[in-house]
Parts: C-alpha cells; sequence; structure tokens
C-alpha cells in the first residue's frame, strides 16, 4: 500500500510542477480582484479555462511521447529556428513582468500582515530579500526531483490554505451557480472586465505550461505506454487550478464584493477580510498566498534555462554557470516594486494578459507540427482533434483581442 502511494505521487508530480506555476500570485491577484469587483459572475472563465488547460497540457504530453521531442526542439527542427526564439523572448519577457508583480505582492502581503500581527511593520524589501535567497537556493541545489519534491510540499500547503479558507468566506451556492453562465460584466471603476478576463486566462491557460510540459514528460521517463499516467497527471493539474483559483475568487466574493469593496492591493485583503472571517481565516489566506508566490516563483525564474534545454534538445541540467547568472539576474528583478515602489497588481495584471497574447501563436504551432504525419505517423491529429484546436485558436484570438481592448481601456483611465 506505502509502495502504491509513494508510486502515485512520483506519477503526478510532473502536474504538480505545472500546477504550481500557473497558481502563484498571478492568479490569487486575478481571481481575488475579479471576484471582488464581479462576484463569481465570471466563474465560467475559470471553467473553461482549466478544460482548455487540461487538453492543450494532455496534446503536448502525447506529442513528446509520439516523438521524443520536446515543443521547442520541434518548432526549431520542424518550423524555423526564428519559431522557437520567439517563444523563449515572448515567455521570458512575460515571466520576467510575473517575478516582478510576484514579489511586489507577496512582500506587500506579508509587510501589512507583520504590522497587524507584530505591531511593527517589516519593510518589504526585507521580505523580498528573503524568498529571492530561499528560492534561489533551492534551485542552486540542481536537481529536477528535489526541485519537483520541494514543490509538491509547497503546493500541498498553498491548496489546503486556499480550500480551508473558502470555509470560512464562501458566497452563496446559488452565485456559484449563476457564475458558470457566460457574461462579461460592465466595467468597474474604469477597470475593464476585458482586462480582467484576459488576466485570469493569461495565467491559467499559460503557454509557458505547454512548452515546458514535453520536458517534464521526457525527464519523467515516459512513453507511449504510459498515456493513460501522462493523462491523469493532466487531468489532475487542470482540476486543481480549477478547485484552488475558484477557492480564491469566492474569497473576494463572499466578503469584498458583498460589502461593496474594491481591490486595489492584494494587502488589502488582510485589512477587508479580518471584520468579516476573522484573524486566523485572514492568516490561512496569507499563508496561501505565501505559498503561491514561492511556488510560481521558482518555476518563474527558472523557465528561461528550461527553454534553452528545450530548444537545443539538452537533458535538464541547471548547474550551468550561464544558467546561474541567468536564474540570479531575474530573481533581481523581484526587487523592483520593494525598493522603488509602484503598483504591483497592475504589474501582474498586465503580464498575465500580455500571456494571453502569446497563446495563439502556441496553438497554431501545434497544429502544424501535429498534423506532420512524416513527424507523427499515425498518431497525427484527426479531425476531431483539429476541429478541437481550431476552436481552441478561435478562443485564443478572441482572448487576445480581450486583452488588447482591456490594456488600451486601462491605460486611458489611468492617464
Amino acid at each position: 500500500m506505502r509502495d502504491r502511494l509513494a508510486a502515485l505521487l512520483r506519477s503526478i508530480l510532473p502536474g504538480v510542477f505545472l500546477f504550481g506555476f500557473c497558481i502563484g500570485t498571478g492568479s490569487v491577484t486575478a481571481m481575488a480582484t475579479a471576484g471582488a469587483e464581479y462576484g463569481m459572475a465570471l466563474l465560467w472563465t475559470v471553467l473553461l479555462s482549466c478544460l482548455i488547460t487540461f487538453y492543450l497540457i494532455d496534446l503536448f504530453g502525447r506529442f513528446t511521447l509520439v516523438t521524443g521531442e520536446t515543443a521547442l526542439a520541434a518548432f526549431r527542427r520542424h518550423m524555423h529556428p526564428a519559431v522557437g526564439y520567439f517563444f523563449i523572448v515572448a515567455l521570458t519577457a512575460h515571466v520576467c513582468g510575473s517575478v516582478i508583480g510576484v514579489m511586489g505582492i507577496l512582500s506587500d502581503v506579508l509587510s501589512e500582515w507583520s504590522g497587524s500581527i507584530l505591531g511593527v511593520r517589516i519593510p518589504p524589501v526585507g521580505f523580498a530579500v528573503f524568498f529571492i535567497t530561499v528560492v534561489y537556493l533551492l534551485f542552486l541545489d540542481g536537481r529536477t526531483k528535489v526541485f519537483q519534491q520541494a514543490l509538491a510540499a509547497i503546493v500541498a500547503v498553498m491548496s489546503v490554505c486556499f480550500l480551508v479558507n473558502l470555509l470560512f468566506v464562501a458566497p452563496p451556492p446559488a452565485d456559484i451557480l449563476r457564475g458558470l453562465v457566460p457574461r462579461v460584466p460592465e466595467t468597474v471603476d474604469g477597470r475593464s472586465a476585458f482586462l480582467v478576463i484576459a488576466s485570469m486566462v493569461g495565467t491559467t491557460v499559460f503557454s509557458g505550461l505547454f512548452i515546458l510540459r514535453g520536458s517534464l514528460v521526457r525527464d519523467a521517463g515516459w512513453t507511449m505506454a504510459e498515456y493513460g499516467t501522462q493523462r491523469r497527471d493532466a487531468a489532475f493539474a487542470a482540476a486543481m487550478m480549477f478547485l484552488v483559483s475558484a477557492a480564491i475568487m469566492a474569497a473576494g466574493a463572499g466578503t469584498l464584493h458583498a460589502q461593496g469593496l474594491r481591490l486595489n492591493n492584494v494587502s488589502e485583503m488582510i485589512t477587508l477580510l479580518r471584520p468579516v472571517a476573522g484573524t486566523f481565516a485572514v492568516g490561512i489566506f496569507v499563508m496561501g498566498i505565501v505559498a503561491a508566490g514561492v511556488s510560481s516563483q521558482f518555476p518563474n525564474v527558472t523557465l528561461l534555462p528550461w527553454m534553452l534545454n528545450d530548444y537545443y534538445g539538452r537533458r535538464a541540467s541547471m548547474r550551468r554557470t550561464d544558467y546561474r547568472l541567468i536564474v540570479l539576474g531575474i530573481s533581481l528583478l523581484g526587487l523592483l516594486v520593494p525598493v522603488l515602489g509602484g503598483r504591483p497588481i497592475l504589474v501582474m495584471m498586465v503580464s498575465q494578459a500580455f500571456g494571453a497574447i502569446v497563446l495563439p501563436v502556441t496553438v497554431a504551432c501545434l497544429l502544424v507540427v501535429g498534423n506532420r504525419r512524416s513527424l507523427m505517423r499515425e498518431h497525427a491529429f484527426g479531425i476531431v482533434t483539429n476541429t478541437l484546436l481550431g476552436l481552441t485558436l478561435a478562443f485564443a484570438l478572441t482572448m487576445s483581442w480581450m486583452s488588447y481592448r482591456g490594456l488600451l481601456a486601462t491605460l486611458n483611465w489611468l492617464l
């Protein structure tokens, strides 16, 4: 029994890694903002995003099982090297913005919390330096299994915290059910609902998850004989994304939205939640935010080395000197907001919305390589797969249009 449980846990580690990558302070920001401003009205966006995420994680994983090639290596060999470079540049820009926002939000939340608990507000830069150091020291170990096991523990803490917190602040069940009916709410105080939707999609249907999937499948040693394991792992990741994202949205909907309050900074939730949910629930929520920040920060700062390994067909090796310098440079971006100030919630939402713009290219590239019979042989995409991917591409293009509209509307309001 013990051996079976250990084998099961090992079989879902790649999915746990992707789940931890996806659910970070970007998701907390997007989902809490959506809940505070629109209640549960945008829950349908979370459900649809998670279904699409499962489908694409599964397809990219199957592609690697069939061909033995990871995504960027396949794009370079079978399309054009520039395609691979596009993803490296675009996704690196995306995660750099995410790193800035993650550490800005995390340090701000902990600084606010320390003031309410200790009576002395510890400066945000102190927390930022601490967590940047912890994540970088973990990276220096260089072993993929250590990364995944550490992330699994952090993700477990995060999931429990947000799901337990739901018991204290859950909105009425009728509101949750109504939220599954698709509709776009009106703009609230200059912040377009299109930007909120695009940021929610950008943090869930994130191209980095799909590009990274092939490397995780290859490093797990899976073959087509383990396709069922790969599919179950993808389903586990997507299901957890939905449950935790919905719980975070409910925290904003059941408290702030119910009282007619809006969210400008995630740290405000500490002050605003306490009278409604109590100190204990706020403490659990803060623990969830910390775990979410660390769980996403590690994949964020290591994504570029992962992509370079993918592009050049290298086995996972994080102990190269150039990789350590790259990760250090990206990690230090987390000091920008704590040191210089700014609005981390806006930085994060713009970063996540930018991710929605990259998504159509990701789907289009999968369509190209997945239909190469010389590459996929009898596993080349059929009519059903191509139809579903075509619909996914249409959804991705719609999200890109929403992201563009939302960014313009928000910038015009700010200016």
